[in-house]
């Protein structure tokens, strides 16, 4: 209550004097006066040192334990076609990017001086033949038999040599490989019996005539004529793509040469380049996420198959001395090794949009797919695979 009065009295007589200056009243210290002044500055500045440790420790974290780059890519067998002969194209029997099966035509040369080869092997035979007086139609006949089986057990070995190591590897079903096996053994079956109809037809020459050095020559001579023959169709060698495909009518290949390119359908694989500190715990048998620029939206899964042993440096020698490249920046970038990643499933799940050279995302779970790195990974993958439909 003083209090109160000696206020209205200060008041009043300021009221009275109005041309004094009003002393100000110092007031007591409280304790809302006596905090700290709020500093959002100060609180923020933490917040982003704690965000910075954080992302630096689960950076850390994740190359160990769920690595991850972008930097993938889809990998296939490529094959460059080539004739065994030289000669003029002269049809060509796919299109650019069409899928072929095994066997199916692709390109066929002039086979014209190919049959008056054949043509003057079977004169130079007959020829060789009637001077120890025997026939040699069911001779040639049978020649052609055998030349036609062994081109046909080539081809067979060829494809079951393919087939059994992607059966090896999981990539076509057992019963494919067994169906491959049983055509390799037909075919060998097949030149066992030309050929014992060629022993045939040479016993009515008599002993002499399997002997005889002119019809071993003559014989030869048939048999690498009826060869370039066939081999002036070019045919597919599996189920697969021909791409990039610049051939023309009119053309003139080289043996060897190659024609045209040919991506093979039943092999793919995935190479995710991985920066060294990545690979301390990456092992064969690792189960990865794979994100197909191709297929936004979805996670497939994979297994690691095999890490590289070595890179091209692409450092250069002159004179003898190796030549070091001039390094300007702070900071070297780091070097990538490849990692070899086959898809769970083999080729019966492979995307159909996924092409090869296809840009792949990769996450790789060192320490199994059930911690806390593997499941923010996961999660972290999943949200850029949402992302994906963006870009």
């Amino acid at each position: 209550m003083m209090e109160k009065e000696n206020n209205r009295n200060d008041d009043s007589a300021a009221i009275r004097n109005p041309g004094e200056p009003k002393i100000a009243v110092e007031q007591a210290p409280t304790e809302e006066n006596t905090q700290a002044p709020n500093k959002p500055g100060l609180r923020i500045g933490l917040s982003v040192m704690v965000l910075i440790v954080a992302f630096v420790a689960w950076y850390s974290i994740s190359d160990q334990f769920a690595p991850y780059t972008d930097r993938g890519t889809v990998g296939g067998y490529i094959a460059r076609i080539a004739p065994r002969v030289s000669g003029q194209v002269v049809a060509v029997f796919v299109e650019d990017n069409t899928i072929v099966d095994e066997g199916d035509p692709l390109l066929e040369l002039d086979a014209r001086p190919f049959e008056l080869a054949v043509r003057q092997a079977e004169v130079d035979f007959e020829q060789a033949t009637q001077t120890i007086n025997a026939s040699s139609a069911a001779i040639v006949a049978a020649q052609a038999k055998v030349t036609q089986a062994r081109a046909s057990l080539e081809n067979a070995r060829t494809s079951d040599a393919r087939t059994q190591s992607l059966a090896v590897r999981g990539i076509v079903p057992k019963a494919q490989a067994e169906a491959s096996r049983a055509e390799l053994n037909v075919a060998v079956a097949q030149v066992e019996a030309a050929e014992a109809d060629l022993a045939s037809a040479e016993a009515e020459l008599g002993s002499s005539g399997r002997d005889n050095p002119q019809i071993k020559a003559a014989q030869l001579k048939l048999e690498q004529a009826q060869l370039d023959l066939l081999y002036t169709k070019v045919l597919a060698p599996t189920r697969g793509v021909v791409t990039n495909l610049e051939l023309a009518i009119g053309q003139y290949i080289n043996a060897g040469s190659a024609a045209m390119t040919f991506i093979d359908g039943r092999g793919g694989w995935i190479v995710a380049d991985m920066r060294e500190n990545q690979l301390s715990k990456i092992a064969p048998g690792n189960k990865t996420g794979l994100l197909f620029d191709a297929v936004p939206g979805r996670i497939f899964t994979g297994t690691v198959h095999s890490v590289a042993w070595g890179i091209d440096t692409g450092r250069t020698t002159s004179g003898g001395l190796v030549q070091n490249q001039p390094e300007t920046r702070w900071f070297e970038p780091a070097r990538r090794i490849p990692v070899r990643i086959e898809l769970d499933g083999g080729m019966d799940h492979w995307p159909r949009n996924v092409k090869l050279g296809g840009k792949v995302t990769v996450v790789v779970y060192t320490a199994g797919e059930r911690n806390p790195s593997a499941w923010i990974g996961m999660g972290l993958h999943r949200l850029q695979s949402l992302l994906s439909y963006l870009y």
